[in-house]
This record gives C-alpha cells, sequence and structure tokens, in this order.
C-alpha cells in the first residue's frame, strides 16, 4: 500500500479545503472546527497561519483571485483570435462556471460579496482590490479590440474601463439572479447584451 504523500503547504491546503466549504455555505456558516475537520489540522495550525476567522477570510480571497486573475489573464491576453473573440471566450467561461455541476467553478464574489462586506473591512477591501483587477483586465482587453478593429465605438460618454465595469455589474447581477431562480436565463441574457453594447454579431 502507497504512504500518504506529506501535506507540503499546510497554509495553501487549508485554503483549498476551506474553498468548496465555503461555496457552498458562505462564511458565517462555515465553522472553524468544519474546517480544522475537512483539513485535518489542529487548532494550533489555523492559528499559526492566520491568527483569526477574519484573516483567514482575507486569505481565502485573496487566493481565489490570485487564481482567478491568472486564468483571465489567459483568456483574455493568451486566448486565440481577435480581442472580441477573447472577451466572448471569457464570458462563455463564466457562464459555463455558473451553469455546471461544479460547486468549486461557481463565483466566490457572488456567493460571499454582500455577506462579507458588513463583517469585516479587509475582506471587503480584498474583494475591492480583486473585482478591481477583473474590471481592468477587461478594460484592457476592449481596448486592444477597438485597437484591432474587433469591437466598434463604445457607447456614447463611456470609455473602456466604464464599459468594463458595467459589463462586470451586468454579469454578477446575471449570476445572483441565476442562483435564486436556479435557471440560467438571466446568464444567457447577459451574455446578448454584452454581444450588443459592444457591437459583436453572434459570429464573433
Amino acid at each position: 500500500m502507497n504512504a500518504i504523500a506529506p501535506i507540503t503547504d499546510v497554509r495553501q491546503h487549508i485554503l483549498d479545503v476551506a474553498h468548496p466549504l465555503l461555496l457552498r455555505k458562505g462564511f458565517t456558516g462555515v465553522g472553524l472546527a468544519e474546517v480544522l475537520a475537512a483539513a485535518k489540522v489542529p487548532k494550533g495550525s489555523f492559528y499559526h497561519y492566520f491568527g483569526s476567522k477574519e484573516v483567514f477570510g482575507e486569505a481565502v480571497l485573496e487566493a481565489y483571485f490570485t487564481e482567478y486573475l491568472g486564468r483571465t489573464d489567459t483568456l483574455l491576453t493568451g486566448g486565440p483570435g481577435t480581442a472580441a473573440q477573447r472577451l466572448i471566450a471569457y464570458f462563455d467561461d463564466w457562464l459555463d462556471s455558473q451553469t455546471g455541476d461544479e460547486a468549486q467553478s461557481r463565483c466566490l464574489v457572488v456567493k460571499l460579496g454582500a455577506e462579507v462586506c458588513d463583517l469585516s473591512e479587509s475582506m471587503r477591501s480584498a474583494l475591492a482590490r480583486g473585482t478591481r483587477g477583473i474590471t481592468d483586465r477587461l478594460a484592457g482587453c476592449i481596448e486592444a479590440g477597438r485597437a484591432d478593429g474587433s469591437i466598434g465605438s463604445m457607447p456614447q460618454g463611456q470609455d473602456a474601463q466604464g464599459v468594463a465595469i458595467a459589463l462586470y455589474q451586468r454579469w454578477l447581477g446575471a449570476s445572483l439572479l441565476a442562483k435564486i431562480t436556479r435557471d440560467r436565463s438571466s446568464l444567457d441574457a447577459a451574455m446578448r447584451d454584452t454581444r450588443q453594447q459592444l457591437g459583436l454579431s453572434s459570429d464573433h
């Protein structure tokens, strides 16, 4: 029988184990004992790395955004096609992640955003930094689309950053509504609105 490999990064292991728990139950719904039991680590290890549940929550969000922004960079700057095609690929990925069966792929911002902003200033700040990173990347791709001709002119009075923020807000709202109704129609509508706002035809 093969021996179980030792955990080489206990801090990251705790974060990895906690992520799906938080997606299912929220921040206040997950107790420290449940995290420790799932991670199979003693309480002392938790407090060695995090100090408090609030610090732990901030670390979970930072780890989530590090991974998410890396995937966003791959889709928006490393993918094939025009900037418009890469932008649509990003939102296709978002739609798939919100409608699939894998709970771990769901958006942690949708799950925790409203809950933790009133509980913790440090967690609110982590959410603000992470979401700004997303909208900055979307804006960069929109600007690239204008440069390569795959995206038309912006709506009157809006620059690439403003359009990026509006699109992100639209998709966050659609994701929350899809969660409430257990129906993907709001996400499909968000995709149609996105194409229209960027002046894209259905074949882009």
